[in-house]
């Protein structure tokens, strides 16, 4: 599936390398415009989001956002040093759908993005991408997206928690990629996980119990010493 195509419009060449590099870490194809005289050529690329800078040198920002609006309805996230609260009604009425001040944090801008693609695709499933409807198979378990069950090998069901559930589908959606605690709390939005805890370590433990042969030496979610964990199951489809 193809990956969210985010327009960076920013003059800040600094802001805009940063943000690439952020993003396209959370797998994103980013494109770039250092101002808004050509606003109408870059939205030709499609974009499934805009992140607009108010401060464009001798471009208005505002003027810029409105000119989006009447060519697409493409969301778009204020991101600007422009704190005035009348820049950011403004902002807002002409159609943006979310305004950031800098200096920000590169997780709230990463948060409210996915908030915002949420909303305008209607994805709510932990991880980007759409609600997916095929069962996944791996290792004799079966895991049923749509009727949020896991059958074992032996055919009888799994009782899992909601936050188990979620867990083990996001460990399959990213089967063989290392995952860090901050990576899989951004990526299970909407749990209220608090940054320092081991929250996520107690959930760990918790789905092994009911997946795992032998929790003393984990076969399908492995971890990897001062990184984070793994999922590696020896089948997945």
């Amino acid at each position: 599936m193809q990956s969210h195509h985010i327009l960076v419009v920013d003059d800040d060449a600094q802001i805009r390398r940063m943000l690439r590099r952020c993003l396209e870490d959370e797998g994103y194809r980013i494109s770039e415009s250092s101002d808004g005289d050509n606003i109408e050529a870059a939205l030709r690329s499609d974009p499934d989001l805009v992140t607009l800078d108010l401060n464009l040198g001798r471009a208005d920002g505002l003027a810029v956002a409105r000119r989006i609006r009447q060519a697409s309805d493409v969301p778009i996230i204020i991101i600007t040093g422009k704190g005035d609260t009348i820049d950011r009604i403004v902002g807002l009425e002409i159609g943006a759908d979310d305004y950031i001040a800098k200096p920000f944090h590169l997780r709230e801008v990463l948060a409210r993005i996915r908030s915002v693609l949420r909303r305008s695709t209607g994805r709510t499933t932990p991880g980007s991408g759409s609600v997916p409807t095929q069962a996944i198979r791996f290792d004799g378990f079966v895991l049923d997206p749509a009727r949020r069950s896991l059958t074992g090998p032996d055919g009888q069901p799994v009782a899992l928690t909601t936050g188990e559930f979620d867990l083990l589908l996001l460990f399959c959606r990213h089967a063989h990629a290392v995952l860090d605690r901050d990576r899989i709390m951004d990526l299970l939005k909407g749990h209220d996980w608090a940054p320092n805890d081991r929250s996520i370590d107690n959930q760990v433990a918790r789905l092994r119990k009911l997946i795992e042969a032998d929790t003393r030496h984990p076969q399908l979610i492995k971890t990897v010493r001062g990184a984070g964990y793994c999922f590696t199951p020896q089948r997945l489809d």
